[in-house]
């Protein structure tokens, strides 16, 4: 197609969606023109679809697409220059958004929320795990706590875990769709260093005294009392993620009643106020009752049966980590430590990072995902000096099934620690300097000091153990990654590529990628599912990467990394799509190996994406590998395996 017939339809696609002034954006990725209309219904959808030059129209996503083709950026470039919209390169905000057809339960999404929430800065919260671990090595070979050294590395590793609530609330509202600074500003407000103040003084009266839910008033909020956890906010992510969710409701309507005059100030004003108000009064109470609630249930247990109190404290921790709920216990361990001089909660305690060491041992012997080896290296360090937050953020809550794996094995040593009756005599080191702790204040080694050794070595075996038993689950909790024994060696893929040169006169097209077959009838996407761009097949990727399926040149490559186009040198135009609607991803998660108009030969690498990623963000990650120019064949045959990998045999292509 000439320039001149760019342009016309360009101008053509223009008018039928209603005039420049209905469009409110525009984005395209590799085979359709991406509108957003401000009225659909002034589009007019059947000329559309019969114009020589539109393969078909889409409403998906609240987007109205205009499938081109692979001439897409073509026609792109011509509206722009004939028109003044620019390209809308923003976000999309169907992403996050809500999604009609997800099954999963509350919990299930509850905790790829969270774990969404943190995937953002979780190597920076593992560096920073790391660094507060050399800190505790520094503690325990005698460095003074208020030398210089000591506590400059401190700050630098605990300052991100005492901010935490600053990233959560970023993070959080990127997902929500609420504005970051309204959300930074009600969570440093939780931070704000006199806030501790409000529960200090005289106490002006005590509710519910002489229970678990005793809290003595200091202060008021119009007569309102407020009740603060015993610790403040600082490190908070549960208060933090229900405040800024309530901002993202409250933001929302006030959007809708102030006048759009005034709306740029005030909506973060009410919204701040509002919000911050509710939170210090509502989330403050239900949190310290929750964890004097907790505190009061583990002593129970304690006195019914220690083996209990030990499994039972050792699984739950780090859960009760996750929402804020621990400091129930904690004071009471310092309580029995003064009054008694030894404690029985705190080896419990400390034995729960130890059941996930293990499991993140076998996940770094077993697992081949670039992602899981990423976390779990950094995030065994840490867990040595018994930080654990970055393993459990960025790999237990996604794999869900390891946790379970790391939970059972915490249970088997926290067991018999609590059987054992095993007790600290002091505060001090957490993961494996912990069992100092234990050593009799005479300076015996008696069976105290033995026995939280083994705790702890039995809930690492036992973790490491199941974790080796079993399949290592995908990142994003749904299968399993699907590596082991399926992916060849690098020299069985050098054989299949001199077996696809040969075969590429033939017109025979390899798999690009490790994964299930899909029919692309069955894929979600009416312009693949109908094959409107061509014949061919969909994968269900297992590895995140693409190669190239046979010799020949890349054609199209775009900049998002989401799709590339490769003619094979007997002429068979192939599109591989990574994942549907991915161009709104605008190049996150991929990484391209190679360059447009590049020479290339089979197997290949064209480009690298990180699944889990892609899935953690509401994308179907399907891959379609259509032969576009599928009119000049006479018949396409796929093959009849369900399963393939790099290399194998997929499409013939026959004139």
């Amino acid at each position: 197609m000439s320039k001149d017939n760019y342009d016309e339809l360009a101008r053509d696609i223009i008018d039928h969606v209603g005039g420049e002034e209905n469009v409110a954006g525009l984005r395209h990725c590799i085979t359709r023109l991406r509108f957003n209309l401000k009225d659909e219904n002034k589009a007019d959808t059947d000329y559309l679809k019969n114009r020589d030059g539109v393969v078909t129209v889409m409403k998906s996503a609240g987007q109205y697409q205009v499938v081109i083709g692979e001439q897409v950026a073509e026609v792109y470039e011509a509206i722009v220059n004939q028109t003044s919209i620019g390209g809308d390169t923003s976000a999309s905000e169907t992403s996050e958004g809500g999604n009609e057809n997800d099954n999963r339960n509350v919990l299930d999404k509850f905790i790829d929320f969270i774990s969404g929430v943190f995937q953002p800065f979780l190597m920076a919260l593992a560096a920073t795990g790391m660094i507060k671990g050399l800190v505790a090595l520094l503690g325990t070979v005698g460095v003074d706590p208020e030398s210089g050294v000591y506590q400059v590395l401190n700050f630098a590793g605990d300052g991100f875990f005492q901010f935490l609530p600053v990233m959560v609330a970023i993070t959080a509202a990127r997902k929500l769709k609420m504005n970051e600074f309204t959300a930074l500003a009600i969570a440093v407000a939780f931070l704000h260093p006199e806030i501790n103040n409000l529960m200090t003084g005289d106490v002006m009266y005590t509710l519910f005294s002489g229970t678990a839910f005793e809290s003595p008033i200091y202060s008021t909020f119009l007569g309102i009392p407020i009740i603060m956890p015993p610790n403040g906010y600082y490190s908070a992510i549960i208060p933090i993620l229900v405040s800024v969710w309530l901002g993202s409701v409250v933001e929302k309507w006030i959007k809708n009643i102030i006048p759009s005059v005034v709306r740029s100030f005030l909506t973060p004003f009410f919204t701040v106020m509002i919000v911050f108000v509710i939170s210090l009064i509502v989330i403050g109470p239900i949190a310290n009752w929750a964890s004097a609630l907790v505190g009061q249930f583990f002593l129970v247990v304690q006195g019914f049966s220690p083996l209990l109190f030990g499994a039972l404290l050792a699984v739950a921790w780090q859960l009760l980590v996750i929402f804020g709920l621990h400091w129930g216990i904690v004071p009471i361990m310092f309580i029995l430590l003064a009054e008694q001089g030894y404690e029985s909660i705190g080896p419990a305690m400390v034995s729960s990072t130890f059941g996930v060491l293990g499991v993140v041992i076998a996940l770094l012997i077993k697992s081949k995902a670039k992602k899981v080896r990423d976390i779990a290296l950094p995030g065994a360090i840490s867990l040595v000096f018994g930080v654990s937050e970055p393993t459990i953020y960025g790999l237990m809550l996604p794999m869900k099934r390891s946790f379970l794996y790391a939970l059972i094995g915490n249970a088997v040593g926290g067991a018999y620690i609590g059987a054992m009756s095993v007790v600290g005599y002091r505060t001090g080191g957490l993961g494996v300097f912990s069992i100092f702790n234990t050593i009799n204040p005479s300076g015996s080694l008696d069976m105290n000091f033995w026995n939280v050794i083994i705790g702890f070595t039995l809930c690492t075996v036992v973790g490491f153990v199941l974790q080796m038993m079993f399949p290592v689950p995908s990142i994003d909790g749904n299968g399993n990654e699907g590596q082991s024994e399926n992916i060849k060696s690098d020299e069985q893929g050098l054989a299949s590529k001199e077996e696809l040169q040969e075969s590429a006169k033939e017109d025979i097209i390899a798999s690009p990628m490790q994964g299930q077959l899909v029919p692309m009838s069955e894929v979600s996407d009416e312009v693949f599912s109908s094959e409107a761009l061509g014949k061919g097949v969909a994968i269900k990727p297992e590895i995140g990467e693409v190669r190239a399926p046979a010799n020949g040149i890349i054609s199209t490559l775009f900049p998002t990394g989401h799709a590339v186009g490769m003619t094979t040198d007997e002429g068979t135009e192939i599109l591989i799509h990574i994942g549907l609607d991915t161009v709104e991803l605008e190049g996150k998660y991929y990484e391209i190996s190679a360059e447009q108009g590049q020479q290339v030969k089979a197997g290949d690498l064209l480009i690298k994406f990180d699944k889990e990623g892609v899935e953690s963000e509401n994308y179907d990650t399907i891959t379609p590998v259509v032969i576009t120019n599928s009119a000049e064949f006479q018949t396409i045959d796929v093959t009849e395996e369900t399963q393939v990998t790099p290399g194998d045999y997929l499409l013939t292509a026959v004139k």
